[in-house]
């Protein structure tokens, strides 16, 4: 499918708010495939980089025009896996909340909370069937630990995990919000983590991200928070962690790639599935 001699593309990126294109990946093809769940986002470049081949997608859009909870995150999955990708890393940026988490940070999520609602309800697409599948870790630990020896290299502070609570959105939280979710001990804060955690899992494929952190939510202080007199701080931040993330990303692509080799996910889902649960 992918009609080059490195075969099927072994990795799929997912690149979040900042990451709608990755210009230093050689584009080798792009498509858009129609899965049982509609199209993904956008086109899937197939990509060569240290003569590994990965396949990139945008999440939102290659023009960033779709938001949080209109995002395919299904198809997504679905598209890359039928591209012979297995494993998913996906980056994004991410609010703090905590004070011990600075903007311009890494984490590395281990858990998530999901706040959200009405998302990417394909059930009919699946004929009715489900599974109840075990979410206890949701993240890929082998996946996780091989972004960890790649992170651990960069000039960044690195947190390597971290419980993301998933709001909503399109909209940022309210002052309220922010204080009863830092109140839990949750550690960030982001948009897009569910379902398409989820969904990786339930398709067999490990997943990890990488989350980027630009500013505090706006409980914790009244400076680095979403708010227009503080803007320019916080894009510069942003713009800074955008190139973090593609540093992060060629260097895995150059060091891990070639080795991966975690099953655990189409494990899972495939012991669930004999048993019928």
């Amino acid at each position: 499918m992918t009609g080059t001699s490195l075969g099927k593309p072994k990795l799929g990126i997912i690149g979040g708010s900042g990451m709608c294109s990755f210009p230093e990946l050689k584009v080798i093809s792009r498509l858009r495939p129609e899965t049982k769940y509609g199209q993904p986002s956008d086109e899937i470049a197939i990509c060569e980089y240290a003569g590994q081949l990965v396949a990139f997608l945008p999440r939102h859009g290659e023009k960033h025009t779709l938001a949080p909870h209109k995002v395919p995150y299904k198809a997504n999955l679905a598209a890359f896996k039928e591209l012979g990708v297995e494993y998913v890393l996906a980056t994004c940026i991410v609010g703090s909340l905590k004070k011990e988490i600075v903007p311009g940070s890494l984490v590395i999520p281990d858990q998530f909370v999901n706040l959200t609602w009405g998302r990417d309800n394909l059930l009919e697409a699946d004929g009715g069937s489900f599974i109840h599948l075990p979410m206890g870790e949701p993240y890929c630990n082998h996946l996780r630990g091989q972004v960890m020896e790649v992170a651990s290299t960069l000039k960044t502070v690195v947190v390597p995990q971290g419980t993301v609570a998933v709001i909503q959105g399109p909209r940022f939280s309210t002052k309220a919000e922010s204080l009863w979710l830092s109140a839990n001990g949750w550690d960030i804060i982001n948009m897009t983590q569910y379902p398409e955690c989820y969904f990786a899992r339930e398709l067999g494929l490990c997943y990890a991200a990488i989350a980027t952190v630009t500013d505090y939510d706006v409980g914790l202080q009244e400076s680095l928070v979403i708010d227009p007199r503080q803007m320019g701080k916080v894009l510069e931040i942003f713009r800074g962690n955008v190139q973090k993330t593609k540093d992060f990303l060629l260097a895995f692509i150059r060091e891990q790639v070639p080795g991966l080799s975690c099953r655990c996910a189409s494990t899972v889902l495939k012991a669930y599935y004999e048993r019928g649960l």
